[in-house]
């Protein structure tokens, strides 16, 4: 193929991609670079730009109110290195991205875990009997960092479950608390008695968002619930965007208890747990959130974020911190 063919034909192929994109198609890229593209296209929408044989694409110049001067490429150039940006983003981007979701996302004081245990049919009152003298024993005589932040049954949505938030002051005490499971003989002796009453478990490390802390011990009845989001890759920054304003909504008619994100075990999800007096007073407050400025943008703008949800009502067990 001639090179002056060549390059025509790439230049068309990357001005191709720009106006897909700029028509709302969907370019196939890796599910990594999703917040690099959305941003990369918010620049392109909010910026003006030109494309010309001896200028680059500019915005609106420097702080100084000059262009930055850099070296003169070709129309094909210029094409290509403009869809390379939006497709794979720019160091700007990226640097962007790391420092957002480690800086803004979380609060950073804690780590929390979040345990879930599939009980045999039948064996419900065996394994509540034993986690009650397990668990406040881990909490009473064992790593000083460790909290208990709620241990709850389900009463509605997968039955025979039971569900556990941990609290680790970070992830050395995490780590302090695993080595003495493994090494105390009372906790030995209890974890193997519990486990015969289980069918299946799993075990999840979460953040908690920054702007959500996790509840203090409270004794306020009724009942939890604990919605879990499984989020399509590289949306979770535009969930806490979202989720920002969508709580504060909220937030005049209940107290939200928690919100995590996964770090560690099943990835992209998100967990929120709220408390209702009983199930008509969740309908009532859910109805009454619609009624708030931000709410319906909320839900608009995140209902195409998840993949999928689900949604458990529990009942506190006896000895847990929320209840």
């Amino acid at each position: 193929m001639q090179p002056s063919i060549a390059k025509t034909l790439t230049a068309a192929s990357a001005a191709k991609g720009l106006s897909a994109l700029a028509l709302g198609a969907r370019i196939p890229v890796a599910p990594s670079t999703h917040f690099g593209l959305a941003r990369a296209s918010r620049f392109l929408h909010s910026t003006p730009t030109r494309l010309s044989d001896n200028n680059d694409a500019v915005g609106s110049g420097s702080r100084s109110g000059q262009p930055a001067e850099e070296p003169k490429r070709t129309l094909p150039q210029k094409a290509s290195h403009i869809v390379r940006s939006i497709l794979h983003g720019s160091e700007q981007v990226r640097q962007e991205t790391r420092d957002t979701l480690s800086k803004v996302l979380a609060r950073g004081k804690y780590v929390h875990e979040l345990a879930t245990h599939k009980v045999k049919p039948g064996c419900m009152d065996q394994y509540r009997a034993v986690v009650s003298e397990l668990y406040p024993y881990i909490v009473r005589n064992l790593s000083p960092g460790t909290k208990l932040v709620g241990s709850w049954e389900t009463d509605i949505g997968d039955l025979d479950t039971a569900i556990h938030v941990w609290e680790y002051q970070g992830y050395p005490a995490l780590s302090k608390a695993y080595l003495e499971y493994r090494t105390d003989p009372k906790y030995q002796e209890l974890h193997r008695k519990m486990l015969s009453f289980i069918q299946e478990r799993k075990s999840q490390i979460m953040l908690e968002f920054q702007f959500w802390p996790t509840h203090p011990p409270v004794a306020k009845g009724g009942v939890y619930e604990l919605r879990s989001y499984t989020l399509k890759s590289g949306t979770l920054l535009e969930w806490e965007q979202n989720w920002r304003v969508g709580v504060e909504c909220r937030k005049h008619h209940e107290v939200p208890m928690g919100a995590w994100f996964s770090q560690l075990g099943d990835l992209n999800q998100v967990h929120h747990l709220w408390q209702y007096s009983d199930l008509q007073v969740r309908k009532e407050v859910r109805e009454a959130a619609w009624s708030e400025n931000g709410w319906p943008e909320t839900v608009l703008n995140t209902v195409p974020l998840i993949q999928r949800m689900s949604s458990r009502i529990m009942l506190p067990m006896p000895f847990s911190s929320l209840k």
